[in-house]
C-alpha cells in the first residue's frame, strides 16, 4: 500500500500499489478558494478511474426522497464533521419513490447516520470539516441508460470481489490531520 497526502496536508488515505492518482484543482466560488480545493481521481492497474476524493472549500448538492438498501457499512475512524458526527463507509443504493428508473448504487463516505435504517433521503456526501468539505467515492460510471450493477444480486456478488476489497480499504484509510 501507499499513501497519498493532499498538497495542503490535511487529507491523506492508502492506495494500492500499481494504481495512481492525478490531482487536479477541485471546483471553487473563487481563485482564492481555488488554492485550496483539490480533487484527487484514483486509477487502478488497468488505467480506469475507480475513485475520487475531493478536498476543498466549495460545496454543492441536492438531496430528495429514497428508499436506501445498505449493503455493507463500516466507521472510518479517522474522520468525524465539524459538528463532531462519526462518519462511515457505505455501499448501497437508492431507489426514488414515484419513479421508474433503476436503482443508483453508491459506495462512499458519508455520517454514519446516512447508513442507518431507515433512511427516507438520499442525504449527501459531503463530510463538513474545518478546512472544507470533503467528498470520496467509487466511480461507477452510471448514467440514466447505463447502471452500475443490473440487480442487487450482482452488486452483492460484486462485493466477493478483490476490487471491492481495495477500495473499501481504501476509503476506510481516510484520515484528517
Amino acid at each position: 500500500m501507499r499513501i497519498y497526502t493532499f498538497p495542503d496536508g490535511h487529507i491523506s488515505f492508502s492506495y494500492p500499489a500499481g494504481w495512481s492518482i492525478k490531482t487536479k484543482p477541485g471546483p471553487a466560488l473563487s481563485q482564492e478558494a481555488q488554492r485550496n480545493s483539490f480533487d484527487a481521481v484514483i486509477t487502478d492497474q488497468s488505467g480506469q478511474e475507480v475513485a475520487s476524493v475531493l478536498s476543498g472549500t466549495y460545496g454543492d448538492g441536492a438531496a430528495g426522497p429514497a428508499k436506501r438498501t445498505v449493503l455493507d457499512h463500516a466507521p472510518v475512524p479517522a474522520i468525524n464533521d465539524k459538528r463532531g458526527e462519526a462518519t462511515e463507509f457505505g455501499f448501497a443504493y437508492d431507489e426514488y419513490p414515484g419513479t421508474t428508473g433503476p436503482a443508483h448504487y453508491f459506495m462512499d463516505v458519508r455520517r454514519a447516520s446516512e447508513f442507518l435504517a431507515p433512511v427516507d433521503s438520499s442525504g449527501s456526501n459531503q463530510v463538513w470539516l474545518p478546512n472544507g468539505i470533503l467528498t470520496a467515492s467509487v466511480i461507477f460510471g452510471d448514467s440514466p441508460t447505463r447502471q452500475a450493477f443490473t440487480s442487487p444480486g450482482a452488486a452483492k456478488a460484486w462485493m466477493g470481489t478483490e476490487q471491492y476489497a481495495r477500495l473499501k480499504a481504501l476509503l476506510l484509510s481516510l484520515k484528517y490531520s
